[in-house]
């Protein structure tokens, strides 16, 4: 009998929260809760690793790690506790920082180009005007300059001469079942990441939606560069998820730790399997 070929590969999908901010409405929405509800705030990582046809883990298959956190000395500066490097915590799912090839980089804010230099061999995937937004006039104002690092940008400017960074300009396939698409909104050039998993499309919003209220409910994040790219980014990520909601995961939602399943049992309250 003939075997059917799996036309796009699939992969295992893990988030790795690394970091915790508790947060009242007001402090993360433009039109907050009337009654200050609370939103607290994890940071996370994200990793997709190809599976065989079989489900496990493709021998040579090479994973795509989608941001890289901040470390500690940052967290200290900006009042938020680092649990643990998020490069360390990629080593417990059997992901080696110094192997990896691909890093899709959301966008530059500190929280998710932090710890570049801990993926020496990484090609960093950034769209063209997140970049131009990071080194241009806009940064000129405390409200956009306030969420970068920039020792973070200057180090990503150090590996474009490195030739280390791949710069994509919209929407692109970077290996097949992984693609980045530019949504805006909460910076410029943010983007987010869709992934081919076993139960279908998963998109990993990063900030593009902060939390399940921004997708859901079209409320808005209080860090924005476009009001209209916002809401028009969580029209587009629907559509990505090919219109389940549910398949959306949004960058820092803390009850996303409790939607899905530990990726190990050892890594409960650290890791969770997305797909």
């Amino acid at each position: 009998m003939e075997t059917k070929m799996r036309s796009t590969p699939v992969y295992e999908v893990h988030a790795v929260k690394y970091a915790h901010l508790p947060r009242k409405a007001w402090e993360v929405q433009i039109t907050p809760d009337p009654h200050d509800a609370d939103f607290p705030m994890d940071y996370f990582v994200w990793v997709a690793i190809p599976l065989d046809e079989a489900g496990n883990r493709a021998i040579g298959g090479k994973p795509v790690v989608i941001d890289t956190g901040f470390n500690a000395q940052v967290g200290k500066q900006r009042g938020r506790e680092v649990k643990r490097n998020p490069a360390d915590l990629l080593g417990d799912l059997g992901i080696d920082p110094k192997e990896v090839e691909d890093v899709v980089i959301t966008h530059l804010h500190y929280d998710h180009v932090g710890n570049w230099d801990r993926f020496p061999k990484a090609r960093f995937h950034l769209q063209d005007k997140e970049m131009q937004f990071a080194t241009g006039r806009h940064m000129c104002h405390d409200p956009f300059r306030h969420a970068f690092e920039v020792e973070d940008v200057v180090g990503m400017v150090r590996a474009v001469y490195g030739q280390r960074v791949v710069f994509h300009d919209g929407d692109e396939e970077i290996q097949p079942g992984i693609s980045v698409h530019l949504i805006g909104g909460h910076t410029m050039g943010i983007q987010s990441v869709r992934v081919m998993t076993r139960n279908g499309w998963l998109v990993l919003a990063s900030d593009a939606s902060h939390y399940y209220w921004g997708i859901r409910d079209k409320k808005l994040f209080s860090i924005v560069y476009s009001v209209a790219d916002m809401l028009a980014g969580y029209d587009k990520l629907t559509k990505l998820a090919e219109g389940r909601i549910d398949m959306v995961v949004p960058g820092h939602d803390a009850e996303v730790m409790t939607k899905y399943p530990a990726s190990r049992a050892d890594m409960k309250g650290i890791a969770v399997r997305l797909d």
